[in-house]
């Protein structure tokens, strides 16, 4: 009776050894790929990341709507201070821009120049 558990244990043991190891090299890769892109390497990623708390949903619209904002200020090449004035109305905070509002902002026919202030 009591060889019994450990010529189970050990029926168990050698399937187990390369269900493991199988286990190891399949996951291996995946963990390097993931460590490849760390987020603090990509600062675009981890503006988009921090302003979205990192909702995946939330962070592929800010993606996209960064993607439109820029291609529309490579197109269209609007003045600097529409560039200017929607950097600060989308800010989030010191070096975070929600890239959403910024996209919106610059698109805005509506906008005016801001007048010059006399200094004095």
């Amino acid at each position: 009776m009591r060889n019994l558990p450990s010529r189970f244990a050990d029926a168990i043991d050698w399937p187990m050894r390369w269900v493991l190891a199988a286990l190891l090299f399949g996951v291996g890769p995946a963990a390097m790929a993931a460590q490849a892109r760390v987020p603090l390497y990509d600062s675009m990623g981890l503006n988009i990341g921090l302003n979205c708390r990192w909702q995946q949903g939330c962070i592929a619209e800010q993606q996209r709507a960064m993607k439109r904002a820029l291609g529309y200020v490579r197109k269209q090449r609007p003045p600097l201070w529409r560039v200017h004035l929607c950097n600060r109305n989308a800010s989030r905070g010191r070096n975070r821009v929600d890239w959403f509002g910024f996209d919106n902002c610059i698109r805005n026919a509506a906008l005016t120049a801001p007048t010059r202030r006399s200094r004095g």
